[in-house]
């Protein structure tokens, strides 16, 4: 398998918050000019070139040599209409922007193992349908299907739990005591935020297409009590007391990564403990 990299014109990143900002950077520093787009490009690092758009209003205006687009929204609410107008609007003005192109750019989208509503344990991969469990995610598996609809060669990245930003929640309720360690075994799946950039940085620019779909997560799906009771350690606090009531959301769900490491990526942070780890340090 050919996993030589592969520089092409300009790349796009639709939505440059913390995550986008990440995959910029690395895209710059592997020789392509880098375009941010975001409604306020004050924000964006350097060497990546703001440019302000609110993507849920406007078709922007793309580079002719665009050969990267990563699409990596951030809704201005946590509603289903909130969703609705920066998934489904915005990246139908972006689709209407890559139709004007001279070739349509490889376009990755940012989604998230939301979509899958598997409850039980279970363990889940590309092939597992999607059951969305809440209305956001209705609306993110929506989006999903409006892409390959409209750009059959693109593929969606549903990305687990980020983490890495400062403390983070799970941290945070530790250090403040919070915290409750579920009465079954409750399974989450996390990606440290620089893997995530690194993973959509690699499948952008590899020779070999992207698949239409993988799953951005570490190696361990891990159960939430075991990351409670290990940030616990590392902080040198008292575990964290058993909750009083159950998991309403059930025990939640165990993602493969095989396809994404079958590319031939590494994880700087195969698991939560060595990101949890350098978080810390």
């Amino acid at each position: 398998m050919n996993h030589e990299a592969t520089t092409s014109g300009t790349a796009v990143l639709a939505g440059c918050g913390d995550l986008g900002g990440r995959v910029g950077v690395r895209l710059a520093a592997s020789g392509y000019r880098v375009l941010g787009l975001r409604r306020r490009p004050d924000r964006i690092p350097a060497p990546i070139e703001g440019r302000a758009v609110d993507l849920g209003r406007e078709v922007p205006r793309l580079p002719a040599d665009t050969g990267v687009l990563v699409v990596a929204l951030t809704p201005g609410e946590r509603t289903e209409q909130g969703y609705r107008d920066t998934f489904v609007a915005g990246l139908r003005n972006l689709l209407d922007a890559v139709d004007g192109l001279p070739a349509p750019p490889r376009t990755l989208f940012v989604s998230s193992t939301a979509v899958h509503g598997t409850a039980d344990g279970s363990w889940i991969d590309e092939r597992t349908p999607a059951d969305p469990p809440t209305a956001t995610a209705a609306v993110l598996r929506e989006a999903e299907e409006l892409l390959h609809e409209r750009l059959p060669t693109a593929s969606a990245v549903r990305l687990g739990g980020l983490y890495g930003a400062g403390r983070g929640p799970l941290l945070t309720s530790v250090a403040e005591r919070t915290a409750t360690l579920p009465r079954t075994p409750v399974f989450i799946n996390r990606i440290h935020r620089d893997d995530a950039a690194a993973a959509l940085a690699h499948l952008s620019t590899r020779a070999t297409p992207p698949a239409p779909l993988y799953l951005g997560v570490d190696d361990e799906p891990c159960e939430r009590g075991e990351v409670l009771r290990f940030l616990a350690d590392e902080l040198g606090v008292e575990h964290p007391p058993v909750a009083d009531d159950e998991q309403p959301r059930g025990q939640g769900k165990r993602c493969r990564n095989d396809r994404l490491r079958e590319t031939g990526f590494e994880f700087q942070y195969p698991t939560y403990r060595e990101g949890y780890r350098a978080v810390l340090s």
